[in-house]
Order: structure tokens, then C-alpha cells, then sequence
């Protein structure tokens, strides 16, 4: 309903307007050193037809839900109207679901004066943002899997799904190195602090996005790994020389270019061994274009992360970052909270002689030849009826669960509690650090369902009642499976339980006779089992999916044997 009312007002097509046209893109070489040092007619002579105005556009990706809201929406109205005007030159999805997504992919390209470049963060799959999409387990229980093939068939279903809906760049992989165990952002997103397996990992994911057409992109440079800070909240330090740099945080990166990756994202967090000062990475000439463009010689899109992240405002108006990510040598800039703000104060720039056009150029002959390699100068529409065949398939759902049942680690059993051999008068104790949550609801129906076991929770609200209950219900019980739901969540201050739960699980573990079966599961960071010394059993799925849960099944039932590794260090890994 929503496809056809949106397309009764499409307007008549430009003759340069090519619907669903079958045709090949002007490359297929999939590596930045590649498509970045052509010349190329189609890009010279756009570049030459464009105001200063639509240049500057070609540099702002703006924000939109996947999801069509109403043609009169205020928020929708403004986006349609940058779009029509030249001022944006590209769209970044946010949460939807599958048609709407295509639909406004659609339009949104119909009305524009040139081919959009449109992307989401699909680093778990286009599910991330679109509902009925393939949802995959995170980096880090890839890396557990050791297989980089999972990791390159996984790419290519996450490319070939979003290509199906207009999509075209993925803000993945996440080549961060998470060597801090309390760092809240990275964490289970990275493919772990092994830097060989990282970096095979990486080659891996970028050869399955960009061989399928897909712009791959590494994040977040020049490494978010070693923080304790989100830059969601607010602004993270990494205290790295440039030494320290080399031998750790740039190797995936450096990886990542070599192998001819076609977009880096800069990072949010202050690096003041090498800049001197507090000036986020984004924002600085000193690494985004001294470091990254020029001394790892990246010829590719260089991406800002996302411009309404709290790690900027400490000391910059919108307009102050607008103005120095161009300076520093960002070629696009993403998520701006006010796209036409930004957009009048480059373009003010630019006229003052603040920031040079030749600049400019530089920076939007490279977005055009990505266009260009994409193919959208020849077509920039998707096929709405082509969608089911392209989506969620069988055989997807099958490499998800594959990998959720390779990537199943188990960390330690102390006194072989793996399988269960009893399997009645099970007690599923659910803890985790969010309130108000139903984190565990679907896998304490499965327990239910397979152990008959009875499930209670310890949220972050429960009371000393709550506590002996679970300790007195733990004591009668034949098995106790204490199931942890603690995540990567945009904005999470860490990824710690509370000292009153963990004082709960240190006397569980003194408690509870030493023949009974207590197993921790962390569907989230592996790190948790550092909380806990005294644990006899702890399995790591990395992942709170469906899939993840049915893993863990399995594995107590003894249906499956486990054979992930973890990729990470559980102590602070520091060189």
C-alpha cells in the first residue's frame, strides 16, 4: 500500500533516469587503488556542471528511517526537499523494514539531481536496521569460528540483501582491536585483539561486500579498541604514540588499505600523543589526512562517523565540526544533526576562503567515482518485485545459524557439568544490568520447553528479597543455569554487572555443593567471567540473537560440540 501511494507521485523520468536497466558497472576491479586513480569522463564532466552548492551536497549524507512515516511529515519534507535541492548527496537508513526501504530508496533517487549514495551500519547483517532481514552474530564470534569463509559468505548475503533494497555501502567491518576489556562501544563489534586473526577476518569481510558491489568500509579510525569510554555519551581518549600506533591499532587498518578496502570511517576520540591536543580524531588534519590519507596512502572515501555523537559537542557547535571535519580531510560527513546547517557553512567557507573548492573537488571526484563504480550513473532504481527473492532466504538463515553453532564457546567447565546430565528440577536464573528489559524471555521458554526449568530474574532493580529467594530456590534445585544478557548498546556506560549481583554469584559459587551443576551463559561480552574467578562452567555466545540461544540449547542438551575460541584475551591485553 505504502510502494503504491508513494509511487502514484513519482514524477515523469529524465531521459538519464535508466529503470532497472540490466547493465554491468563501469568497473569491476573491487579495490580502492583501482577505481580512485581513474579518470573518468562521466565524473569530469558532472564535476564541471555542478555549482559549489551541489559540490558540497555530493559531501553530506543525511539520516532517514527506512520506514515512510507520511508524506506530510515534517521531518520527511525537509529530506525531500535537500535531496531535490542538490544540498545532500546521500542517505543513510536507519530503522525500517524491508519495503519501505526500497520504496524511499526509490524515490529518494528519483528526485535527485544525481545518483544518491545510500548506506546503513550493517555490521551484523542489513537486520541491524531492517526488519526481515538476515540477522548474523557479531565480529567476535565470527573471529571464534576461525573460518574465514563464514565470515566472506556472510558478506556477500549482507550485500547481496542490501543491494536488493538500493543500498550500496556498508559501515563495516569493525577492525578496532578491542585490547581493554571494560571498553562499553567495541567490544563484542570487534573480531577481537589477535591481529593476525583480525586482520584475516577483515580481508575476508571486505572480498565478500565489494566483490558483490558492495563499498566496504573499515572503522574506527585510527582505533577505538583501547578505550574505556562511549563516544556515544562522551569523548574517549586513546593514549597510543604513534609507536605504539603502528605496532597495534593501524596494522588492521593498514590490512584493510593494502587489500584495496574503498571507505575508512574516522573515529570519535582523542589521540594527544599524536595531535598535542583533545581535538577529536575526526576532526584532525594530523590524522585523517597526514596519517591516514598520506602516510598509509589511502586513496578511497574517507567517512566521518556519525556527526550527532555527544564525543564532539564538549567543545564545537554543529557548525565548528562541520566546518574543521572538512578542514581535517573528511570527503563525506555523516549524520549531521541539521544537514542544511552544515551544508550553508561549508558553502560559507568555501566563499570566505576559509576552505578551498579545489578541496572540495577532490573530495567529490572520488565520491562520483564510487557512484560511478556502482554503476548508478546507469541505474539507480531497485526492483520492488525482485525483493522476495532476494531476502532472508533459506539458505542465509542456514549460514546464520551455522555460525552461531561454530562461534559457541565454551570458556571453562571445570567439572565436565557439559552436557547436562539431569534434566529435571532446573533453576534458569536470568541476570542483567538494563531495566525494565525482557532480555531472556525467548530462551526461558526454551528451557522451559527442553528442562522443564524454572526461570527467575535478577534485574538491576532487585531487592534483598529477590536475592535469597534465588539462593534459597538455587540450594533445592539439580542444576543451576544462571544466563547473562549483558550487551553492546549505543550510549552503555559499561559492561559490568552490579557489585550486589555479583556478590549473588560469588555465593552461589561457595554456596551450592560442589557435585551441583552451575553454569554461567554470557549472551553478550566474554569478558564477564573476569567478574567471576570462582565459576565452574561459562559458555560465551557473544550474541543475545534467537540463533544464539538455540545454540546454547543445543549445547546442553549435548546436541552439538562446541568449537569456538575465544579471539580475545580476557585481561587487559596491552603491548
Amino acid at each position: 500500500m505504502v510502494a503504491v501511494l508513494l509511487l502514484l507521485h513519482i514524477p515523469a523520468l529524465a531521459p538519464c533516469h535508466s529503470v532497472y536497466a540490466e547493465k554491468t558497472p563501469a568497473y569491476t576491479t573491487a579495490t580502492a587503488q583501482e577505481i580512485f586513480s581513474r579518470k573518468d569522463k562521466w565524473v569530469e564532466k558532472q564535476l564541471k556542471k555542478m555549482t559549489l552548492s551541489e559540490k558540497i551536497g555530493q559531501m553530506l549524507i543525511a539520516h532517514s528511517p527506512a520506514k515512510f512515516q507520511s508524506a506530510d511529515n515534517k521531518e520527511y519534507r525537509k529530506l525531500f526537499a535537500l535531496i531535490k535541492e542538490g544540498k545532500v548527496g546521500g542517505v543513510m537508513f536507519l530503522k525500517g523494514n524491508t519495503y519501505d526501504a526500497a520504496v524511499l530508496a526509490n524515490r529518494f533517487q528519483l528526485i535527485a539531481p544525481r545518483p544518491l549514495l545510500i548506506s546503513a551500519d550493517m555490521e551484523k547483517g542489513l537486520a541491524m536496521r531492517i526488519e526481515g532481514a538476515t540477522e548474523f552474530a557479531p565480529n567476535m564470534a565470527l573471529s571464534a569460528t576461525a573460518n574465514p569463509e563464514l565470515v566472506h559468505r556472510m558478506a556477500e548475503v549482507i550485500a547481496r540483501e542490501a543491494k536488493a533494497l538500493g543500498i550500496h555501502q556498508s559501515y563495516a567491518p569493525n577492525v578496532d582491536l578491542n585490547i581493554n576489556p571494560l571498553n562499553p562501544v567495541i567490544n563484542t563489534r570487534s573480531y577481537g585483539d589477535n591481529i593476525p586473526l583480525v586482520i584475516e577476518m577483515t580481508k575476508a569481510f571486505i572480498d565478500g561486500l565489494q566483490s558483490k558491489g558492495m563499498i566496504a568500509t573499515a572503522k574506527h579510525f585510527p582505533g577505538h579498541g583501547d578505550v574505556t569510554v562511549d563516544s556515544h555519551v562522551n569523548l574517549p581518549v586513546l593514549q597510543a604514540d604513534k609507536k605504539r600506533l603502528d605496532n597495534v591499532e593501524l596494522k588492521p587498518f593498514k590490512a584493510a588499505i593494502e587489500h584495496g578496502v574503498m571507505s575508512v570511517m574516522t573515529g570519535h576520540l582523542a589521540v594527544p600523543k599524536i595531535t598535542g591536543n583533545m581535538t577529536p580524531a575526526t576532526l584532525s588534519w594530523r590524522i585523517v589526512t597526514k596519517l591516514l590519507r598520506k602516510e598509509l596512502d589511502f586513496e578511497g572515501l574517507i567517512v566521518t562517523d556519525a556527526l550527532n555523537m555527544k564525543a564532539l559537542y564538549q567543545n564545537y557547535t554543529l557548525e565548528d565540526i562541520s566546518l574543521r571535519a572538512v578542514e581535517a580531510g573528511n570527503d563525506l560527513l555523516l549524520f549531521s544533526p541539521d544537514p542544511e546547517l552544515t551544508h550553508n557553512t561549508i558553502l560559507n567557507a568555501v566563499r570566505n576562503g576559509k576552505l578551498s573548492e579545489k578541496q572540495i573537488d577532490k573530495s567529490v571526484r572520488r565520491i562520483l567515482l564510487a557512484k560511478r563504480w556502482l554503476g548508478l550513473d546507469q541505474n539507480r532504481l531497485v526492483n520492488l518485485n525482485g525483493i522476495p527473492q532476494q531476502i532472508s532466504l533459506q539458505s542465509h538463515r542456514q549460514l546464520a545459524e551455522t555460525i552461531a553453532n561454530r562461534s559457541i564457546t565454551v570458556v571453562r567447565d571445570n567439572k565436565d557439568a557439559l552436557p547436562l546430565k539431569k534434566k529435571d528440577n532446573i533453576l534458569h536464573i536470568i541476570l542483567e544490568n538494563k531495566r525494565h528489559s525482557l532480555s531472556g524471555e525467548t530462551f526461558s521458554k526454551k528451557m522451559r520447553r527442553t528442562f522443564l526449568a524454572k526461570t527467575i530474574r535478577i534485574g538491576a532493580d532487585a531487592n534483598s528479597l529477590d536475592y535469597r529467594n534465588a539462593i534459597d530456590k538455587a540450594k533445592r534445585a539439580s542444576a543451576v543455569i544462571v544466563s547473562t544478557y549483558v550487551e553492546v548498546l549505543s550510549g552503555a556506560k559499561s559492561l559490568e554487572l552490579s557489585g550486589r549481583q555479583q556478590d549473588f554469584i560469588n555465593k552461589l559459587t561457595r554456596d551450592l555443593p560442589s557435585k551441583r551443576p552451575l553454569i554461567m551463559i554470557s549472551f553478550g561480552t566474554p569478558y564477564l567471567i573476569n567478574q567471576f574467578p570462582g565459576m565452574p562452567a561459562y559458555i560465551c555466545t557473544y550474541s543475545s540473537s534467537e540463533l544464539s540461544e538455540d545454540a546454547a540449547i543445543r549445547l546442553l542438551k549435548g546436541d552439538i560440540t562446541p568449537a569456538g575460541k575465544l579471539p580475545i584475551s580476557l585481561t587487559t591485553n596491552l603491548p
